[in-house]
């Protein structure tokens, strides 16, 4: 069995990955305290150190839609460092594979739908989150132009709107859904109303961390081409509905407010699907109920002990 590096072991998809890698898997975790992603010299000894064949680069800096807003410069900066970093330490040191993590939240703010792993790069992300979209796209061209000059065997995934156990779950800069999980908690340990950013009319497509892990243990073993894989169901949720089933899972009983004086960001972002259909017709992802059920249930036992 091969030896492993797992970046970003102690975030969302990397805590899922441990959760999910077999006792035979040779599997290294790595976190941001034990190594400086965005030191390159730090880097290159990690994996120097460390003699991976293969790599799991799940660490990144991330925020939600405030913090993308908010922080676009110190998320651009951060995010080059760390891909660039990583995937040049492997490629210097003789990794083998790279698996690496891509968003719909950076395709082009007007692209066709449903979006297609090759329309990454065909127009501006939206401007909400531009620092953050085009950092983490120059993950997909340095595996690509690595793979043409010297014959890396670098892949990359594109997850949608990820959640999961060990999440972020910060009110302002987390993602949407654990933010909303955090606010709910707060509302009903407080009595008050809850309330959402936005109208609630939003559609997304929110996947498990849990089904990501599954994915990408099968990827990094099986999946060879050069281009993107998308790992979503192909679902959409509105926000609204997503609200009333967190709120339905903590038995939240107060009244819940929509502030569309608040930005919505992107409408929808439907995905194509049928290329991971291609290559794994039977998986089957978590339901969403039942993966938030698993989520508000770990974030009720693990509070205040949660990254926020």
């Amino acid at each position: 069995m091969p030896k492993d590096l797992l970046t970003g072991s102690e975030g969302l998809v990397g805590s899922a990955i441990k959760r999910h890698s077999s006792k035979e898997r040779d599997l290294v975790c790595v976190t941001k305290k034990q190594v400086d992603l965005t030191d390159f010299s730090a880097t290159v000894k990690m994996m120097e150190d460390l003699r991976p064949e293969r790599v799991f680069h799940a660490a990144a800096a991330v925020g939600g839609l405030g913090g993308n807003m908010r922080h676009p410069g110190e998320l651009f900066r951060k995010n080059i460092l760390i891909n660039f970093n990583v995937l040049e330490a492997a490629r210097v040191t003789g990794v083998k594979r790279v698996l690496s993590y891509l968003s719909t939240c950076i395709f082009p703010d007007k692209v066709e739908y449903p979006m297609k792993e090759t329309s990454l790069h065909e127009g501006p992300p939206h401007p909400s989150n531009f620092g953050y979209a085009h950092a983490k796209r120059m993950i997909d061209i340095q595996s690509r132009a690595y793979r043409m000059e010297y014959g890396c065997d670098f892949i990359t995934a594109v997850g949608t709107n990820l959640f999961g156990l060990n999440d972020n779950f910060n009110l302002l800069d987390g993602h949407a859904l654990p933010s909303l999980i955090h606010k709910t908690y707060l509302a009903k340990r407080d009595g008050k109303d809850l309330t959402v950013w936005g109208s609630g009319k939003p559609l997304r497509e929110f996947v498990f961390a849990d089904d990501i892990a599954r994915l990408s243990l099968w990827a990094m073993d099986e999946y060879h081409e050069e281009t993107p894989l998308m790992f979503s169901h192909g679902e959409e949720t509105s926000i609204r509905e997503l609200v009333e089933l967190i709120a339905k899972k903590m038995n939240f009983q107060g009244k819940i407010i929509f502030d569309d004086s608040k930005a919505d960001g992107q409408y929808r972002k439907p995905s194509d699907v049928s290329k991971l259909k291609k290559f794994q017709p039977d998986f089957k992802f978590t339901s969403l109920e039942k993966a938030i059920e698993q989520t508000t249930k770990w974030f009720t036992a693990s509070y205040p002990n949660i990254r926020m």
